[in-house]
């Protein structure tokens, strides 16, 4: 029996509390590339003492994925992305990763 619609998936508890809270992070991240840009940059720049000298820059991108993190409606956004790829799996066998890789042509 396959479910086909997202809400009749049920999620096992690594799912909802590992996997969707890891793509949320990978997606924060992407969405606050700026920050993190700054954030790193100083770092590179500040050498030993970015401790002291990124502080604005490290709290800039905490308060940046913060309020991804925190945001129900972007959980819910990564909860159903994350039940996309689940039902796209179990139809076709293959991982969301290796889906845009091309078949060797010797197959």
């Amino acid at each position: 029996m396959e479910a086909t619609n997202t809400e009749d998936v049920h999620l096992r508890h690594v799912e909802k509390d590992v996997l969707i809270p890891k793509m949320m992070r990978e997606k924060a991240k992407e969405l606050c590339a700026d920050k993190v840009e700054a954030f790193t940059s100083c770092c590179k720049d500040s050498g030993i003492l970015m401790a002291f000298k990124c502080r604005k820059e490290n709290s800039a991108l905490k308060d940046c994925l913060m309020h991804h993190y925190q945001n129900p409606g972007f959980f819910e956004e990564c909860k159903q992305q994350y039940i996309q790829e689940k039902l796209e799996y179990e139809k076709t066998g293959i991982p969301a990763k290796h889906r845009g890789q091309k078949l060797p042509a010797s197959m």
